[in-house]
């Protein structure tokens, strides 16, 4: 029989599986390829590892910040609940609308093409070259259908219920986690060279872009080089991003007053020291001129080769497999809580709020899975990266300002924890990312200027259900 309450959510996951759940979703591919792209837009050593820090410390701040809105709200749904206590119905609907439409689905479609790319390092049969079918401007490829059978076999993986997922998430990461920090360990002791460091620190601070074309250095600065710098933290924030996964699934979190909050803070953590570290080592192997023309931006590929010769690579693709599997499992696993709790509110298909024998959304999940799939086909990893991160960051400013609008409107809720040093943290916050969201959209409306225009249809989508209602 169909469980279709949300108190019959079963708590089965605790601090160590949301932290893992935290640094999975975290950890995809963007570590092992989007370097390549920094060091293009920026072409130094010092910007490189700056815009890496900068978002990792910026993301650790939205966590923490993060923390008094889950210890206050501690359910399903996570972020959705948040905007619809801060704000009103139309902004949660917005977000939600958002997520399945965008967000959610854009980041399991991408990090599913990443997935194919390594595959396609082993396997050249499932590569992107590989064109299945050719209609017009439309190709279908075989990297296409390996990412729709990954994100098919993780949802119905997940429609067996929480603990086979959580187990599976728990388990991958750790590996993850295990071989990238024996990544990086062997980076430096086998393949750092001190001629190859002292040259990319020559010039640490001096600001260039790569002309791909003629395979050249021009020097930037002014708007030129704050361009630079808003396109390359499309890639570090991404990266950094869905570690907001763990709230979604409060409802089946033990003690999420205080574990949800927790795990967002040990699970930034853990992911902005690797991802500092690994960037160290990436420039103690490779010349910047190695980082920028990497094939297909496989830089971590390139540096295996250096560290370990020609199993490296092949030992490197296997990791960002496992890495992106990972992720995408831990992204499928969140998400679909979002659509039960808008279903619950009668914002979403009323079968979204049905768990089925295994307490679980199911149908939300192949919901999830049809459009994620679809997403697949539609561009590149680069063209997803700028669709979703510019709606990322609108709703994340506007749930981090939440705290300030419930700190007025709700005085009078309990809050277990507080925003770490409010209101100055969670102000930079705001402020940071409002300013890389505008550059986004001067610097690149063309990819950007599409996520804001489907978050805006919304709108008239919220009136329509609400007349229906």
């Amino acid at each position: 029989m169909a469980i279709n309450n949300e108190t019959e959510f079963k708590k089965e996951l605790g601090l160590l599986d949301g932290t893992m759940l935290v640094v999975g979703s975290m950890i995809g591919s963007g570590i092992f390829i989007v370097s390549a792209d920094i060091a293009r837009q920026v072409g130094s050593v010092g910007w490189l590892l700056l815009i890496w820090l900068i978002s990792g410390i910026i993301t650790m701040i939205a966590a923490v910040s993060y923390g008094e809105l889950s210890a206050m709200f501690p359910k399903a749904g996570g972020q959705y609940v948040y905007l619809k206590e801060a704000y009103n119905e139309l902004v949660a609907f917005l977000y939600g609308w958002s997520f399945f439409s965008v967000i959610q689905t854009g980041t399991i479609a991408a990090v599913g093409v990443a997935f194919s790319k390594f595959t396609a390092y082993i396997f050249l049969i499932v590569s992107d070259e590989n064109i299945l079918f050719e209609s017009g401007n439309f190709k279908l490829n075989a990297a296409q259908i390996l990412s729709v059978v990954t994100v098919v076999f993780l949802s119905y993986l997940n429609t067996r219920g929480v603990k086979n997922s959580k187990l599976l998430q728990t388990i991958l990461t750790i590996i993850k986690i295990v071989s990238i920090s024996g990544l990086i360990i062997f980076g430096f002791l086998l393949g750092a060279k001190a001629e190859v460091w002292n040259m990319n620190w020559a010039n640490a601070w001096s600001p260039r872009s790569f002309d791909l074309s003629t395979a050249s250095w021009l020097p930037i600065r002014g708007v030129a080089l704050l361009s630079g710098i808003s396109a390359a933290m499309v890639g570090t924030l991404f990266s950094s991003d869905s570690w907001t996964g763990v709230t979604f699934i409060a409802g089946e979190i033990k003690n999420p007053k205080r574990n949800v909050g927790l795990s967002m803070f040990l699970g930034t953590l853990i992911v902005t020291i690797i991802y500092v570290l690994i960037n160290v080592m990436y420039v103690s192997v490779l010349s910047l001129d190695e980082l920028a023309t990497a094939k297909s931006d496989r830089i971590a590929v390139v540096a295996a080769q250096y560290i370990l010769g020609n199993i490296g690579t092949l030992i490197i693709a296997i990791m960002i497999m496992i890495s992106t599997f990972a992720c995408n499992n831990g992204l499928i696993l969140a998400g679909a809580r979002v659509y039960y709790t808008m279903a619950k509110d009668g914002l979403f298909f009323k079968k979204a709020a049905v768990l089925n024998h295994a307490g679980v959304p199911a149908w939300a999940l192949w919901a999830q899975c049809i459009w994620a799939s679809a997403l697949c086909f539609t561009g590149k990893y680069g063209d997803l990266l700028d669709f979703v991160i510019i709606i990322v960051l609108v709703f994340y400013i506007l749930t981090i300002f939440g705290i300030f609008i419930l700190r007025k409107k709700k005085p009078e809720l309990e809050r277990p924890y507080k925003a770490f040093a409010y209101p100055v943290l969670p102000a930079i916050y705001v402020f940071v990312a409002s300013a890389v969201s505008i550059s986004l959209l001067f610097t690149k409306f063309s990819t950007c200027g599409w996520g804001v225009l489907i978050m805006l249809l919304g709108i008239p989508v919220y009136y329509l259900i609400k007349r229906e209602k």
